[in-house]
């Protein structure tokens, strides 16, 4: 009887996992045409160069971290090494690396630029109040060595130390000059989730007297995720390669001890090293950061089950801010007045601005944990919105309407990328 009856259960288990099976495979089929469409846009779009798009003069990194692998399969290896190499070409002393750099003869904006005897064709600048450039760099390498296969630049040299060196001292950066011990994690500005703008200031792009210091979810699993692939790449002794495993397993920690609200299941926004800049009575405890989310989940800081019901929590907070799609920054928004910078008011920007940049990148890790009937259905709004205004926009509006760059490459890279993971799970 035992034996008939744990054979009907695993008839019955096996029969949903096939039926799930096969809602996944209708879930891809269906959007297939759309989504080869959009890949085929990308691949037009990424082929043309690699700023972050129109009205962007810069290649940033953060942005070129998110694009580089539809750009190692088509264009240039040599050229997408060459950008590369140029942000080496820019580290500073202390490690730290720019956001971009732009033809000198450009350089317009009110940025304090730097220069390099290394590279004197370009002007380079920093958005202090981030923790992302060191981070995105050794991301893009990896990317670029996954993309080509040529591991030979980690040996390259510039300015007299190799590749790899570089990469280490741009972590140590972090570790020396962004790290807080009693917490065990990095630190940054406030801002809004992953964003790059501070509410201290009109501009809101440098770190000062005036700037809140705070510890997020964003900043440190990028960090997390940098690690793992200097670990995944470099060739190093049995002693830097314990050290550095123990960075990233100690970060890991830190951030579900100090960063994760198991009952709300969400990580909180901040915590405040030198008070909040927002009024005591703003509960900003209940915001939820999608966009950061996404990224500890690429860090591979919560199991299954919390993806899941991650992605859940998401789908509930665009319906209430009637937004289109998951790519919504934050819910809910911060008041208006909160933020010195115009372009922050509510469900603008990056305070509540719906972003594909983002909200592809939670589609691949919905993909990654095959969760595909649910990729499938936060994707197709996206791949929707490419088609229909022709183009890769840099955010949108709750009502769907684009907003910023009409050739955002990040855009562009995180659906590619996306649809390309898709395609490979189809074929298994």
């Amino acid at each position: 009887m035992k034996k008939i009856l744990f054979l009907n259960f695993a008839m019955f288990i096996l029969l949903g996992t096939c039926s799930a099976q096969q809602g996944a495979a209708g879930e891809i089929s269906a959007i297939k045409p759309l989504a080869d469409t959009v890949k085929g846009m990308a691949e037009q779009l990424i082929k043309k160069g690699f700023t972050a798009g129109d009205g962007y003069g810069e290649v940033w990194i953060r942005d070129l971290n998110t694009f580089i692998t539809v750009a190692c399969k088509v264009n240039d290896k040599e050229q997408i090494k060459k950008h590369l190499i140029t942000f080496f070409q820019f580290q500073q002393p202390d490690g730290g690396i720019l956001d971009g750099y732009i033809p000198a003869k450009k350089a317009g904006v009110s940025y304090d630029f730097y220069h390099s005897k290394l590279a004197p064709e370009y002007a380079g600048h920093k958005n202090t109040v981030e923790t992302d450039q060191e981070t995105s760099l050794v991301q893009a390498v990896a990317k670029y060595i996954r993309g080509t296969g040529d591991k030979s630049i980690l040996k390259d040299t510039v300015g007299g130390l190799s590749v790899q060196k570089r990469l280490e001292q741009a972590m140590d950066f972090l570790l020396k000059q962004r790290f807080v011990k009693k917490y065990g994690l990095v630190w940054g500005a406030t801002t809004v989730d992953w964003g790059d703008v501070q509410p201290e200031h009109s501009w809101g792009v440098v770190l000062d007297s005036n700037s809140h210091r705070s510890i997020d979810i964003y900043d440190n699993a990028m960090f997390v995720i940098a690690i793992k692939d200097f670990l995944s790449m470099a060739s190093l002794s049995p002693v830097a390669q314990k050290y550095w495993t123990g960075v990233q397993k100690s970060l890991s920690a830190n951030i579900r001890k100090y960063l994760w609200d198991q009952k709300a299941q969400k990580f909180i926004p901040h915590i405040y090293l030198n008070g909040s800049p927002f009024p005591s009575s703003f509960k900003e405890s209940e915001i939820y950061y999608q966009g950061g989310t996404a990224i500890a989940i690429e860090a591979g800081l919560l199991s299954k089950e919390e993806v899941k019901t991650a992605y859940h929590k998401m789908q509930e907070n665009v319906k209430k801010a009637n937004a289109a799609t998951i790519g919504l920054t934050i819910y809910p928004v911060y008041p208006k007045g909160f933020f010195k910078n115009q372009g922050m008011g509510p469900y603008s920007y990056q305070n509540g601005g719906d972003w594909t940049w983002f909200g592809g990148r939670m589609v691949s890790q919905l993909i990654r944990y095959d969760l595909l009937k649910e990729a499938c259905e936060a994707m197709k709004p996206m791949l929707d919105r490419v088609v229909k205004n022709k183009g890769f926009f840099e955010w949108y509006t709750p009502d769907n309407k684009p907003q910023g760059s009409a050739s955002f490459r990040g855009e562009a890279g995180v659906l590619w990328s996306a649809i390309t993971e898709l395609e490979a799970k189809e074929v298994k």
